[in-house]
This record gives structure tokens, C-alpha cells and sequence, in this order.
């Protein structure tokens, strides 16, 4: 059988992977007189490979993430308000495993959103089908839902992703059906999956966010049961890097600058 054939039949096949290893692998095992058993065992490794990749790619892709953003780079050194331990240890991703909640309070441009995606970029990396929301149109889509009903359907799909991010819950413009739609999501991820929200405001001022008491009393019960908190201040990560103060002047350049410039001719 000819090489052209066995491509042939693995296009059809769908084995990408193996395909594309297969004429390195066969030019080997002539080269070394490799056993069939080996030569065969080395094609499948290369077909799960390019499975893992391929999966990891779509993953990343559905998780819709804005920027990409990674702990390696985030700039601890810069952030003297973020536990680079703590941030590590969240990155091993054991609060998935037991379906906790993240949230991240702190003010603008302190690099909540940062280590937020860094967390479901992990998370993405090691399996999980993650999702990035930005809170405003999250409870945009969900209000949008309400006119075809579609509403019990895309709290369904929403409630499966692990985890889901929603960012910059804060100054929004709500209407009464978004927030009861918020908690009805709120309500079908709890215990199941977890959350990671960024928000600029202390769960006490979500009272005035959400206008009904009743209803924030049940979100924070819910959220804060399995949550962790980690609060950020401070300063800016949006702000220029100081630069370094230039070198003390050396005895002889602080004698040149006392001389008078000679007059031109």
C-alpha cells in the first residue's frame, strides 16, 4: 500500500494527528528497523496530541476571553495589594474542585480583571469549559431573552460553564426583570460550579445596585456561602511605571556646568 493511500484514508478518517506524524514515524522505523507495536504506539500519541490541542484551542475559544492575559503576566511587583502566594495557590484551580466562588473587590485599574482571566485561562488549560461575561451585557442578554423565552434555556447553558467570569459588576443601569434573571443564574451555578466576579463595590452597596433587598439578601446567602474574597488596594496598574531618577552629577560635570559657555566669534 502506498503512503498517498494510507493519507487518503486517514483525511477520511479524521485522524489529523496521526497523518500528520505518519511519514516522519515511517521514515524512522525504516531508518531503525523499529517494531510495528512501537511505530504504531508513537502514531497514536501524536493522534492524542493533536486531539488535546485541538480541544484546548476550541476551549479557549468559547471562553470568549478579551485579552490574553496570563499570571506570568501580571506584574505582582508593581500590585503590593495582591498576595502573589494566595494567587498562585487559586491557580491550582482546588476551588473548582470544590465549587467555590471568587470575588475580587478593589478599585478600578488595580488588576482585578487580570488575575480573573488569568484564573479561567487555567482553568481552560486544564480541561474546564470557562466563560468570560462582562456584567452589563450578561444582564443585557438575559433581559433580551425574556422576549422570546428563551430565558430558562440560556440559564441552562449559562449554568454549566466552570467557571464563569463576570466582570466589572458595579455602576450598571438595571432594570427589575435583569436583576431577578441575575439571581435566577445566580441560583442554578450555586453549589454546582463556581463564579468569579469583579466588582469595585462592597457586597453591602449591592443593596442599591440591585434595589431590592429581599432578593440580595438570597444573592449574597447564596454567593458568600463557598466564596472567596480577596480585596485589592492599591495604586493603579493604568498609571506610567516612576521612572528611575537620573545618576547624582560626578565631581567633574558639576565644575563644567559652573563654567560660562565661551561668546561666539
Amino acid at each position: 500500500m502506498k503512503r498517498e493511500q494510507i493519507h487518503e484514508q486517514l483525511a477520511r478518517l479524521r485522524l489529523h494527528g496521526i497523518d500528520a506524524a505518519l511519514d516522519a514515524e515511517l521514515d524512522r522505523a525504516e531508518a531503525e528497523g523499529a517494531p510495528a507495536a512501537e511505530v504504531l504506539w508513537r502514531l497514536l500519541a501524536a493522534q492524542e496530541a493533536h486531539r488535546r490541542e485541538k480541544n484546548l484551542a476550541y476551549r479557549l475559544t468559547q471562553a470568549k476571553l478579551p485579552w490574553q492575559w496570563t499570571l506570568e503576566s501580571f506584574p505582582f511587583a508593581r500590585q503590593p495589594g495582591v498576595d502573589r502566594s494566595q494567587i498562585r495557590a487559586l491557580a491550582g484551580l482546588d476551588f473548582l474542585r470544590r465549587n467555590e466562588n471568587i470575588l475580587l473587590i478593589g478599585p478600578p485599574g488595580t488588576g482585578k480583571t487580570g488575575i480573573a482571566i488569568a484564573l479561567l485561562r487555567e482553568a481552560c488549560l486544564n480541561g474546564h469549559a470557562a466563560r468570560f461575561y462582562n456584567a452589563q451585557l450578561l444582564l443585557d442578554e438575559l433581559y433580551a431573552s425574556l422576549a422570546d423565552r428563551s430565558t430558562p434555556k440560556l440559564l441552562a447553558q449559562l449554568a454549566r460553564f466552570q467557571p464563569m467570569l463576570i466582570d466589572e459588576l458595579g455602576y450598571l443601569s438595571l432594570k427589575p426583570e435583569q436583576s431577578n434573571a441575575f439571581f435566577r443564574l445566580m441560583d442554578q451555578r450555586y453549589g454546582r460550579v463556581s463564579t468569579i466576579i469583579t466588582t469595585n463595590l462592597e457586597p453591602c452597596a449591592w443593596y442599591e445596585l440591585f434595589a431590592n433587598k429581599p432578593l440580595v439578601d438570597a444573592l449574597l446567602d447564596r454567593l458568600m456561602h463557598r466564596c472567596i474574597i480577596i480585596r485589592i488596594d492599591g495604586p493603579s496598574l493604568r498609571s506610567p511605571e516612576p521612572q528611575p531618577a537620573p545618576p547624582p552629577p560626578t565631581k567633574n560635570s558639576s565644575k563644567a556646568a559652573r563654567r560660562k559657555p565661551a561668546l561666539a566669534k
